[in-house]
């Protein structure tokens, strides 16, 4: 009885941050990269983000350096072309959205 009980908690938590990451998604990342991490958007188009479906960016982008983009945000040429999350995401959010990020992968 105990495991059943335990099993039902660690799935109604892993529910909760599936919906939690997608919360994250839709609130931060969306507007650029678009719902399907493709990049498609007016703003994702004119910052340049990468496709996330594509098999070759999936592959380029390493997990350290995913957070430390999604921490500190990216300014090129003193333009900034994403905002910094670290004070809006906790390191358990930001490691959430990158395997977000990673289930785009086609």
């Amino acid at each position: 009885m105990i495991l059943l009980v335990a099993g039902l908690l660690a799935a109604v938590a892993g529910a909760c941050m599936a919906a939690e990451v997608k919360e994250n998604w839709e609130k931060h990342c969306q507007k650029c990269h678009g719902p399907d991490g493709k990049g498609q958007t007016k703003m994702g188009r004119q910052s340049g983000v990468k496709d996330y479906t594509d098999p070759k960016v999936q592959e380029e982008l390493k997990d350290e350096n995913a957070v430390k983009i999604i921490k500190e945000g990216i300014v090129e040429k003193d333009k900034k072309k994403m905002d910094p999350y670290k004070d809006k995401l906790t390191d358990e959010e930001i490691k959430a959205l990158i395997a977000y990020i990673r289930a785009f992968k086609k």
